[in-house]
């Protein structure tokens, strides 16, 4: 049976079909070849629900080739559902892209108290915004919820919705968990909810407005940049610019290989389905691997031999989860941070940095990955080493440079 489904230009559309995922946007038209001959066609709140698999069989109009697109499946889904057709894990883009801002007229301005942070302490991409919370000395400016480290069911009432993602828990169910003060959501998928959310993919860190009750911006990459500049009024530590003037160039082409190589390397290794899409990912990451650290064994910092930047602290929340996790449960084994002298000294020296040792807790981030990744380690076992926190209190040598 096949269906052809036009659409106009602009209207985004979720294709669900049992227990995988794909959305579009811009996309003026499909052609879809179901699998099922009985396949049935529901139109419905101006969605399509296809109630059994089926595969994209032409070009799509969209900003990637087809077979770098994800999978086709469910609404409610965690990146681990975000792989193409050929293997490789793509991620999707975040979606609340809001500015706080200084400049009158602002919908979002900066005031102390007024926004709050959902983060994981597992999640790289979390931390990013908790390590520039605690250099900015923003702690007392921006308030703070913390997600259990174990990805639970988020709707544990409906047992057709079978969705595991970040959860919140009482504080003396699990150490270190702060629940959520502000809106009082058992899950962070209820938070993407409140805000009529259609992507289906929940994700921390959320940057939320406690007085318009909605959320600001979920893409950390801005969020830094929000923290950096747009607090300065308020915090401790205003002197610390993480993206000066003068290395804003060098910081965003650093984070141009970082990111995809190192950052996302480490999913695109661990979430490839496919030998070929392993292997390339698992190059490119060793490749880059090697480049950061001939940089580093020349220059103090990514992007500069006197001045930690913002393209520092994304290296550091990778590298610092590097052996504990990635090298193992990710595959990324053909070599350890260990073996690489400059970036461990690097890593050494931004983990001694005031109040980020606070930011790195690695029972959570062991904890999440190997527990909540039941396609990757089904039993759940957590290991026992190789216990790197015992060595970023060793000294880093950095200064010396």
């Amino acid at each position: 049976m096949n269906v052809i489904v036009h659409l106009p230009s602009k209207i985004r559309c979720c294709f669900y079909a049992g227990s995988s995922w794909l959305e579009r946007s811009k996309s003026s038209s499909s052609f879809i070849k179901n699998k099922t001959v009985n396949t049935k066609v529901n139109f419905h709140t101006g969605r399509l629900i296809f109630q059994r698999n089926f595969s994209i069989v032409s070009k799509m109009t969209t900003s990637e080739p087809d077979s770098k697109k994800p999978k086709t499946g469910a609404s409610a889904h965690t990146a681990m559902d975000e792989v193409s057709h050929d293997g490789t894990f793509v991620r999707t883009e975040t979606v609340f892209r809001n500015k706080i801002s200084n400049e009158q007229g602002s919908k979002f301005p900066a005031e102390k108290g007024r926004y709050h942070l959902y983060v994981s302490y597992a999640c790289p991409w979390a931390s990013r915004c908790l390590a520039v919370r605690a250099l900015k000395g923003l702690e007392d400016v921006i308030s703070l919820s913390v997600v259990s480290a174990v990805f639970a069911k988020t709707k544990p009432e409906d047992e057709a919705d079978t969705h595991k993602g970040w959860v919140f828990v009482r504080k003396d169910e699990e150490a270190d968990a702060i629940p959520d003060t502000v809106m009082g959501a058992k899950t962070i998928r209820e938070l993407y909810e409140l805000n009529n959310d259609t992507l289906g993919k929940y994700t921390v860190p959320i940057l939320f407005d406690k007085k318009q009750k909605v959320i600001v911006n979920n893409e950390s990459a801005e969020i830094i940049r929000i923290l950096n500049c747009e607090f300065n009024g308020y915090a401790k530590n205003p002197d610390v610019d993480l993206y000066p003037e003068a290395l804003r160039k060098k910081i965003d082409e650093t984070n141009e290989w970082v990111y995809p190589h190192i950052n996302n390397g480490v999913y695109r290794c661990g979430f490839a389905q496919k030998q070929k899409a392993y292997d390339i990912a698992v190059k490119g990451l060793f490749e880059h691997l090697e480049k950061a650290e001939k940089i580093l064994s020349d220059q103090r910092y990514l992007t500069s031999n006197t001045q930690i930047t913002e393209a520092d602290i994304r290296f550091f929340v990778t590298i610092v989860r590097f052996d504990e996790v990635y090298h193992g449960h990710f595959k990324c084994n053909k070599k350890k941070i260990s073996d690489y002298p400059a970036i461990t000294g690097h890593m050494r020296e931004i983990y001694q940095l005031p109040g980020m040792a606070e930011t790195v807790n690695m029972t959570h981030i062991k904890e999440h990955y190997h527990r909540s990744h039941p396609t990757i380690n089904p039993f759940g076992i957590v290991p026992i080493g190789p216990n790197v926190l015992e060595t970023l209190s060793f000294p880093h040598g950095r200064d010396k440079m």
